[in-house]
């Protein structure tokens, strides 16, 4: 297993980077929006501060809402960012919709926003193959153009994709290397997981071809009772809903037995990645992810679970 720990503060990008990558995570994962309920920073920016930061860890955009970006610009940024980071960037892309005034601002009918996943993903593809593209869509007409300078990595970043409709299940089968829907139960994961499997032999790939990630809000401490509540009320504030009904479900909180027991359900589910994202304020970050590199993190590698008699605690 994988495993990846989320970055979400401009002011923070380059400590969170070195961290993460000193702890050992194999990825940073940032996410994005251009107006939420709360700062929000953009994933192709955090990620090349990152990426200059740092020399080993992969980088993943968990994720880039693609309908808001002309798709060959989005193309542009992953290559470049690709190309910085020495071949390390992994391009997650998906539809949004959740807070329509983002698109807006932008010009674009959230509406559509399925749509210009669709044209955006081929364009993306044709892109990155390094060949010339002429195409006519709905949203985009290319013509005689060739992105130069290539992504450094064949083909172009690996793409994940982010989601739990049919259509991103579709989308994931055609074009995706790594399928990682949001908010969903590890029942969810792997009934989404066939899915795609089908969807990708639809699409003239095998089965298999589509790995499987879970994108986990998660607080851990030895006082569970605190990141049980720290947990939710963080997750509560970013989507401004009351998620305590569904932190069972949903979300991965407690202590480090309880944690790796949850993120083992997602393995057996089928995620061969999971990316951290820190449910707590920034003044407790520090605490959590201390935990999660000492009690939970080397159980995950070794196959084992935390005595709970016996805790590594956390600097405090």
């Amino acid at each position: 297993m994988e495993l990846g720990l989320n970055t979400s503060s401009l002011d923070t990008a380059i400590r969170d980077a070195q961290v993460a990558e000193r702890l050992g995570f194999d990825y940073l994962g940032c996410g994005e929006h251009l107006f939420f309920h709360g700062p929000m920073p953009n994933s192709f920016i955090q990620l090349a501060a990152a990426a200059g930061a740092t020399t080993s860890i992969r980088l993943v955009s968990a994720i880039t809402l693609l309908p808001l970006y002309p798709a060959a610009l989005a193309g542009k940024l992953a290559a470049s960012l690709d190309i910085v980071s020495g071949g390390r960037f992994e391009l997650g892309v998906g539809a949004g919709g959740e807070y329509p005034a983002e698109f807006h601002a932008v010009g674009v009918d959230p509406a559509t926003r399925f749509r210009r996943m669709d044209e955006g993903l081929e364009i993306l593809h044709r892109l990155f193959s390094g060949e010339t593209v002429d195409f006519d869509g709905e949203f985009a007409s290319l013509h005689d153009v060739t992105l130069d300078p290539a992504p450094l990595t064949p083909g172009g970043p690996r793409i994940w994709m982010g989601g739990r409709k049919p259509g991103a299940i579709r989308r994931a089968g055609r074009y995706a290397d790594v399928f990682m829907p949001y908010m969903v139960e590890p029942s969810g994961l792997r009934r989404s997981l066939d899915a795609v499997d089908v969807a990708a032999v639809e699409a003239g790939r095998e089965p298999g071809d589509v790995s499987g990630a879970a994108y986990l809000w998660t607080c851990v401490d030895p006082d569970g009772d605190w990141a049980r509540k720290t947990g939710v009320d963080t997750v509560s504030r970013t989507y401004a809903q009351d998620f305590a009904p569904l932190a069972d479900r949903y979300l991965a909180l407690g202590t480090p037995e309880q944690v790796v027991d949850r993120v083992r359900q997602y393995a057996d589910a089928g995620a061969g990645r999971v990316l951290f994202q820190i449910a707590a304020p920034p003044e407790h970050r520090d605490r959590v992810v201390a935990t999660l590199a000492r009690d939970v993190v080397p159980q995950l590698r070794a196959g084992a679970r935390p005595d709970p008699a016996d805790p590594v605690r956390a600097d405090r």
